[in-house]
Parts: C-alpha cells; structure tokens; sequence
C-alpha cells in the first residue's frame, strides 16, 4: 500500500540541520505515527511522504516556506519582567507559554533580558531553517473513519502541538 490521503503512516525519521546537526530522531523510540492528508506533519515533508511504500527510504529537504515558517518580526515582543510569574532566574533560550485573551496558547523563547524587561519570541524556533530529513516507512494502512474525523491515529497524540478539531481526544490536550 502507498501512502496517500487517508492513510495512517508510521515512519522513523532523523531530522538534521544544514550543516549535519542532528536536530531530532526517531531512533530509540517508537516510529512517528500521523494521518496522511490532515496536516499532522509539517507540510513539506508530508507533501513528500506521499505515494511512498513500507520500507521505502527518502532523504527529504523541507525550505522554511514549507517547514516551521519564515520568521515574523511582529511574533517578537517585549515585556515587562514583572508580568512573567516565574520563580527562578530568567535566562536565554527558555520557553515559555503565554495564553492570549481568546484562551489560546502561544509558546515564546527567551532571546533577551534585562532587570526590567524580557524580549520574547513568538516564532517557532526552526523558524528560517531549511530542513533536512532522512525517512524510512515502517507501514501504512487505511485510516478508520473515527481517525479521520479525530484527524489523527487513534493510537498516537495527534502531534499538532494541541491545534486539532479533536475535542480533547488526543495527547496534546
């Protein structure tokens, strides 16, 4: 069977930077399970997952466009220190999770701090980053029609970061 819309994929992947970095693996842990077609995945890569077969091996470059996004300038912001409720010392590269007044939760890193302020960044931290990814197959069946209501596998979180329809059925809530 082909991977095609509607169809429930396991693959193990390792994700590097340009220069070789390893930024993220499957290995050692279970494969990444998605639904092909719901937007489970990042767009470029579920674009070039599809018509392959179990066991199939694909090196896959993902531009920004088509990965985590080019940066936004308005995502960047600064706060007063005092509206962080943060026990310990704030420093570069931490994350954070804001709710916005809809109920929405937003993450930021930490990219500057000062006694008064902190400069926060809304953009996702591959953001910019042309994307290098080594895949492998391991199966790929027809999604239930539960599964593609939920718009993830029923087995697996739905790996959205918690922006799925699912009305809280998946890990991500």
């Amino acid at each position: 069977m082909k991977i095609t819309k509607n169809t429930v994929v396991k693959f193990e992947y390792t994700l590097k930077d340009k220069d070789g970095n390893v930024i993220d693996s499957s290995a050692g842990r279970e494969a990444l399970q998605y639904l092909q077609g719901a937007g489970n995945i990042i767009p470029g890569l579920e674009k070039e997952m599809e018509g392959l077969g179990v066991g199939d091996k694909k090196h896959v470059e993902v531009a920004p466009e088509e990965g985590y996004g080019v940066s936004d300038p308005n995502l960047v912001i600064e706060v007063p220190r005092s509206s962080i409720e943060f026990p310990g010392t704030i420093e570069l590269g931490m994350r954070f999770h804001a709710q916005d007044a809809n109920g929405n939760v937003h993450a930021f890193s930490v990219v500057g701090v000062t006694d008064e302020k902190i400069k926060l960044d809304g953009n996702h931290p591959l953001a910019d980053k042309t994307l290098f990814f080594d895949v492998e197959v391991k199966s790929v069946r027809e999604a239930t029609e539960a599964e593609i209501a939920m718009k993830h596998p029923e087995t697996s979180g739905c790996s959205c970061g918690g922006d799925c329809d699912c009305g809280g059925g998946c890990d991500c809530h």
